[in-house]
């Protein structure tokens, strides 16, 4: 089976129906801010697509992990906030997700007006593993919309998420794909089936046990692996190089030993650094150079030195594998972007997804904040995800729920 599209439930009729909308409103803040406002821009087209159709919108999302209750530093009323500053329609948000407000508010919707419930984290049913707690939860959800509701999951970054407001509401109400879904699923399905080749996938980020999944599922999909970040240096490890005080997952040696003996089996190359930025602490000031990757040890920090970054010579090679790929997936920084000294690895694989004439996909969470904070713009990237671990598991092969239970 293949999900309804939110145009085929447009075409049904909206105008005067309660349609709730699962968003990712899941933005980083500082204090109050909202750092980086990609998912909340990437949210508003459908809402606003239903709202110019007539419909009365109940927005659903989450932020942070609370811990099943309400917790002010995790209230959507900054997300909120920036979402009424973008949207040409009128935005609400309830004080309670299902309480008093909540009922009160949705009830007094007009035609295309925009109702955001607060935080379904702070219910803790939200995420229960109990089936009758989420389910109770999200009849309370439908009976908000009424007896004509319907649901569009348009949250990606929360599809392989088996929650109420994901799962078990699409379970209860007619349901449909939301456009950034679909458009999610038909990228990811361009590097799982019928991809261009040469396919090279630059992987960074802090540890190497959070990309393992992925990884082995690439093996014989991927031509080239380019392989940077904390993760380098478990890497280094195990092809027997000392990496000082840097980020190092000793546990794991063995099976990215193991990986890059099945890789040259499999036909797909791992590139790792051939230099990298070694700095004297973890600190935006801290004192660094570049040494070569097998020779960490031999920096004037000795010992005590800690990798925070690729090198100048392997992000120029990294970025010449970029150009000559036709399909390229970017999930992780080089290194420590948020730092000016050690962000030079993490810029030149963005610019060189820029310039390259490949389908770019930039896998959301850190690699999308990093793009935005280095200055580049949406547009100048084939894709950016939305769904940083939803990416991921879709590229492990694994079921994600949230879209299975579309296709019911």
């Amino acid at each position: 089976m293949t999900s309804h599209t939110l145009n085929e439930l447009i075409a049904e009729g909206v105008r005067g129906r309660y349609i709730l909308v699962r968003s990712d409103l899941n933005v980083p803040l500082d204090g109050s801010t909202v750092t980086d406002d990609g998912r909340i821009k990437a949210s508003l087209p459908v809402i606003e697509k239903l709202s110019d159709a007539g419909a009365r919108v109940l927005v659903t999302a989450h932020l942070g992990r609370p811990k099943g209750s309400p917790e002010a530093k995790y209230s959507l009323k900054p997300a909120v906030a920036r979402l009424a500053e973008l949207a040409p329609f009128k935005v609400q948000l309830a004080d309670d997700t299902v309480g008093g407000s909540a009922k009160e508010l949705a009830a007094s919707l007009g035609d295309g007006d925009v109702l955001v419930l607060e935080n379904v984290r702070f219910d803790a049913r939200e995420t229960s593993k109990d089936d009758a707690e989420r389910g109770a939860f999200a009849d309370e959800l439908v009976a908000l919309t009424g007896d004509n509701g319907a649901f569009v999951d348009d949250a990606f970054g929360a599809v392989h998420r088996k929650h109420a407001s994901v799962y078990d509401i699409a379970t209860k109400l007619p349901s449909y794909q939301g456009d950034l879904v679909h458009t999610e699923v038909e990228v990811l399905r361009k590097l799982t089936t019928d991809t261009q080749r040469p396919y090279v996938v630059v992987l960074g980020g802090s540890k190497v046990s959070d990309k393992l999944a992925v990884i082995d599922n690439l093996l014989g999909k991927a031509d080239t692996i380019l392989v940077g970040g904390g993760m380098l240096f478990t890497f280094l490890a195990a092809v027997g190089h000392k990496v000082a005080g840097s980020l190092l997952e000793a546990d794991q040696i063995p099976v990215v030993q193991d990986y890059l003996k099945r890789a040259s089996d499999a036909g797909t190359a791992f590139v790792i650094p051939t230099d990298v930025v070694v700095a004297s602490r973890f600190a935006a000031d801290a004192e660094h150079e570049v040494v070569a990757a097998d020779a960490i040890e031999d920096s004037s920090f000795g010992a005590s030195g800690i990798g925070l970054d690729i090198g100048p010579v392997s992000a120029a090679a990294f970025a010449e594998q970029i150009k000559a790929a036709k399909t390229v997936f970017w999930n992780g920084p080089m290194g420590v972007f948020e730092f000016e000294a050690f962000s030079g690895g993490t810029r030149a694989i963005a610019q060189a997804l820029t310039e390259t004439p490949a389908f770019t996909v930039v896998g959301g969470g850190d690699s999308a904040a990093a793009v935005r904070t280095l200055g580049f713009a949406d547009s100048q990237f084939g894709h950016i995800s939305t769904g940083g671990g939803a990416s991921l598991e879709y590229l492990e092969g694994k079921d994600l729920p949230g879209l299975s239970v579309l296709d019911r």
